[in-house]
């Protein structure tokens, strides 16, 4: 069994466009608008994986405490790239890229922000 998709929650789709068009942009991610008042991004001619939309029931969209969406890179440079257009597009910083645990040269590699609602994401790789 997989994942299907993931969607994150967005007090107006529209506005929050140039955001994930920056971040998933930089992580080779397209996006598709199956539906209105959806975008849906997914790797360049895959399946889409991340969806964004208002929250079904109307409320307020809210980030959830110790829910993180972690997409995987390419590469480092990859990495470093999602991270700078997040804070570019508007997303706070959680931790910028490197090795985790910080004294490590290898292993696990990523870089950690918030989109403007709040919700928290993590672009990594392993090698």
């Amino acid at each position: 069994m997989s994942i299907g998709y993931v969607t994150l929650g967005a007090h107006d789709v529209e506005a929050a466009l140039p955001f994930f068009d920056a971040v998933l942009g930089a992580l080779d991610y397209e996006r598709k608008d199956p539906f209105p008042g959806w975008a849906f991004y997914g790797p360049l001619g895959g399946e889409p994986c991340l969806g964004i939309c208002r929250p079904y029931d109307g409320g307020d969209p809210r980030a959830g405490n110790g829910i993180m969406v972690a997409l995987k890179a390419a590469s480092k440079a990859q990495v470093d790239a999602v991270h700078a257009a997040a804070l570019a597009a508007g997303g706070a910083d959680e931790g910028g890229a490197g090795y985790r645990p910080p004294e490590a040269t290898s292993g696990f590699y990523a870089a950690y922000f918030r989109d403007p609602v709040g919700n928290k994401l993590c672009v990594y790789l392993t090698d």
